[in-house]
């Protein structure tokens, strides 16, 4: 039978194709690939911090995020000014608190799990505009209170509070506590002003707690530089991908994409953690799985109503360390007085 022969493909259009997917998906498959990462992270440190000791892996691991950052942004250096070091180092001093508790929590007999870690960390998309509320006059939409209390009711499922047996742990206190030192965090973050440089005040944050987490280090742990592959491996995708290409990645996207996109995006880091541990501890339970989802539900709604925002509210997402970048958003009086 006679057939028409096919026209080969044009490579130009096929070229030009390739390149109208990356244009269009390309910022929001990388920002997903970050909180995947960021996720994943949580399994990563918990073995990690198993055959090392806690403060020298953070010291190492922020020591080198530090490198890699100055190596990503090297003119930051000339820019640094008292003004932003000062804002850095406070904000540096939350985050030392943070990510200790969070390690903290995964360490020792009392630890949680990694993927109730993810869970309980993020509830600092619900701490923050609390605390907004609470420190600053900024008054939360009735959207983020809704989605507090909906991120509440998960995290008492989660918890197993009320059942016959709780599976609350210390570890998850401490969790609990990193959470909230992200959260004033970013309050100290949201507070800096328009003038300040997002460049010179991350690294100034890494830098704090790479001597802070060293320095106790050196006075209680007194050990050498690690040895295990497993924990170089971790120090450095940690230090290298976690912290340093992810700020890169996060201020790349903020700049292409709006504001309640990155958040919907980057509000999936409790879900990828949560998935990710389940799958390697090879146990789903289903009174964690309903909480968690519960309280990735209130994330989401809190979160991105809160970034994508009324046309009279200036909403900005700081680019995090690590985490997802809670919007800080500036009310017009009117909106203020009613809290809406």
């Amino acid at each position: 039978m006679w057939q028409t022969p096919r026209t080969p493909p044009d490579p130009a259009t096929r070229s030009g194709t390739v390149r109208e997917l990356i244009r269009r998906y390309g910022v929001q498959v990388a920002l997903i690939g970050v909180a995947a990462l960021w996720g994943g992270t949580f399994v990563m440190v918990a073995g990690a911090i198993a055959r090392y000791p806690m403060y020298a892996f953070l010291g190492w691991r922020f020591a080198v995020a530090v490198v890699a950052f100055v190596a990503f942004y090297p003119r930051v250096l000339a820019r640094i000014d008292w003004a932003n070091v000062r804002h850095g180092l406070l904000a540096g001093a939350f985050l030392s608190a943070g990510y200790i508790f969070q390690t903290w929590g995964l360490d020792g007999p009392t630890r949680t799990t990694p993927a109730r870690a993810a869970f309980i960390t993020g509830l600092y998309v619900i701490i923050t505009p609390l605390l907004q509320a609470l420190l600053l006059r900024k008054v939360p939409k009735r959207s983020t209170l809704l989605g507090g209390a909906i991120a509440v009711v998960g995290l008492w499922v989660f918890s197993g509070v009320g059942a016959s047996a709780s599976t609350w742990v210390v570890g998850d206190t401490l969790v609990a506590v990193c959470a909230l030192a992200y959260s004033f965090h970013m309050i100290v973050l949201g507070s800096t002003g328009d003038g300040h440089d997002v460049g010179v005040l991350t690294l100034v944050q890494l830098a704090t707690v790479a001597v802070v987490c060293s320095v106790i280090s050196a006075v209680r742990e007194h050990v050498g530089p690690p040895s295990d592959p497993g924990v170089i491996v971790a120090i450095l995708v940690c230090g290298v991908l976690a912290s340093a290409l992810a700020f890169v990645i996060q201020t790349w996207a903020q700049s292409k994409l709006p504001p309640a996109r990155v958040a919907l995006i980057l509000v999936m880091e409790p879900a990828f953690g949560g998935l990710i541990g389940w799958t390697i501890a090879g146990s789903w339970p289903l009174q964690e799985v309903i909480g968690a989802a519960t309280m990735l539900g209130g994330m989401v709604l809190a979160e991105v109503v809160a970034a994508a925002g009324a046309p009279a509210e200036a909403t900005v997402l700081e680019p995090a360390v690590e985490g997802i970048p809670v919007p800080v958003v500036e009310l017009p009086d009117a909106a203020v007085a009613d809290g809406d």
